[in-house]
């Protein structure tokens, strides 16, 4: 059921419902729970811990991967308590690489309003993702599990190696597709991957199963940040709430111009080359316009939504319940949102 397609896809359908806050009345009495956990966790002896710390978790976010945990958990009977932790923990790694990313990129707007390095500075944003990164391990010390520390601990690592990984492929416009596939799965989908392959894990899941809902993860999280690089050059800063053209602006070589350089005339190629190694938005328009005219936005757009319906088949693991049908529903909204 997709229901909604931004102007990049072939097919229009009719925006008719908000499917995150369909997921959040599903999933109503675990995020409520969830959302104690994390305001109760936060709280320190420092007040500018507690101060960043709950600026970027209350900062508006979708919570798609906390969801993911509970979600995965529910349709395969996990114990309440234990699927509460793990989503917290996984929405603290989440927030804490979204604080060093920021830093990184040296970015002045995230969800539509400042970010926490814009506010309080690079060095308390650093630290406290660092608190909330620790903060995260004592909470997976409670559930005694170690499937859960060996995933997370392998996650974090991946997700470490592909933040090096983007930031050697900044400035070059040699970068192949193949390398932005491993940056991507590095820094966001083994991210989501993770929260579904801990659910299984926690809901003691044969091994079939944990590899189906982690597969079902993975390539959501490819999806979802194909997407992501498909609305740098199609939606309003308003939508997104960031600046469009960050990525370029960082001389990030996303899909959409990896594709124009592989695919483009000579004037195109000699435009976004310029604009990777200088890292500069000047000539957005004309550059936009090459991402148009090349089909690149299709051609990313196309990854993505096959990369959903892979998703979609992973979850024949699962047997029918609201939460599988929920699943689908959220990896038909990844590619087609407009946010």
């Amino acid at each position: 059921m997709v229901l909604f397609a931004p102007h990049y896809l072939k097919q229009k359908p009719v925006l008719t419902t908000n499917p995150v806050a369909q997921l959040r009345a599903l999933l109503n009495d675990d995020m409520q729970a969830v959302d104690q956990l994390i305001q109760g966790s936060l709280t320190t002896r420092e007040p500018l811990v507690d101060l960043v710390g709950h600026h970027i978790v209350n900062s508006g976010g979708k919570r798609l991967r906390p969801m993911l945990v509970l979600l995965a958990a529910n349709a395969l009977g996990c114990e309440a308590k234990a699927r509460q932790i793990m989503a917290v923990v996984i929405e603290y790694i989440h927030t804490a690489t979204l604080l060093h990313d920021d830093v990184v990129d040296e970015s002045m707007l995230r969800r539509g309003a400042e970010t926490a390095n814009a506010v309080w500075g690079d060095h308390a944003s650093v630290l406290v993702g660092d608190f909330l990164y620790s903060r995260a391990f004592q909470l997976m010390v409670q559930l005694q599990d170690l499937r859960i520390m060996d995933i997370m601990a392998d996650t974090t690592n991946v997700i470490a190696e592909g933040e090096v990984m983007q930031l050697v492929n900044c400035g070059n416009p040699d970068t192949t597709e193949a390398r932005y596939y491993q940056v991507i799965e590095s820094k966001t989908a083994r991210l989501f991957e993770a929260a579904t392959r801990s659910a299984a894990a926690l809901a003691d899941a044969d091994e079939a199963t944990q590899q189906a809902l982690g597969d079902y993860g993975l390539c959501l999280g490819r999806a979802y940040q194909l997407i992501d690089d498909v609305l740098d050059y199609s939606s309003s800063s308003e939508e997104m709430g960031k600046n469009l053209g960050d990525d370029l602006a960082e001389g990030k070589p996303t899909l959409p111009l990896i594709y124009v350089m592989r695919e483009g005339n000579d004037e195109q190629k000699a435009l976004v080359r310029d604009a990777i190694q200088n890292g500069g938005i000047d000539k957005i328009d004309e550059i936009r316009a090459a991402i148009d005219n090349t089909g690149a936005l299709q051609y990313t757009a196309d990854k993505a939504q096959q990369e959903a319906q892979n998703a979609i088949a992973a979850l024949s693991a699962l047997p029918e319940s609201p939460y599988r049908k929920a699943m689908i529903e959220l990896a038909e909204f990844t590619v087609s949102r407009s946010y």
